[in-house]
């Protein structure tokens, strides 16, 4: 499964077929909420992650793992569970990310790049 680093806003043909090529119905991102970009698609985060900090020198601090239901709207779209959003250094200490402020940015970055909060697939 390729990984697509985003920095602006793909067709909704270009996100349905990197669903389709991984798991079907939903498709694994890291959203990196200081530059507003995220990497979409793969098998697990942590190879999104690696991908965000090898080719954009993201900040670990500022890539937080979801999980992308873009046939899905409101709460059942966006997963904010990933392994790599453990950090305890940050107060997450568990695979959710439980702080509303980095929800709302991830958020925001999804809507922005990928589809608003009115659009589905």
């Amino acid at each position: 499964m390729e990984i697509k680093i985003v920095k602006e806003k793909i067709s909704k043909q270009e996100l349905k077929k990197i669903t389709e090529e991984g798991f079907g119905t939903v498709v694994k991102a890291v959203i990196d909420v200081e530059k507003e970009i995220l990497a979409l698609g793969g098998e697990w985060h942590s190879e999104a992650q690696d991908l965000l900090f090898n080719k954009e020198y993201s900040n670990p601090e500022s890539a937080w793992g979801i999980n992308f239901h873009p046939f899905e709207n409101g709460k059942r779209r966006i997963e904010y569970v990933a392994l790599i959003n453990i950090k305890p250094a940050l107060g997450n200490r568990e695979m959710e990310i439980n702080d509303s402020s980095i929800r709302q940015k991830i958020k925001d970055v999804v809507e922005k790049l990928l589809l608003d909060e009115n659009e589905t697939l």
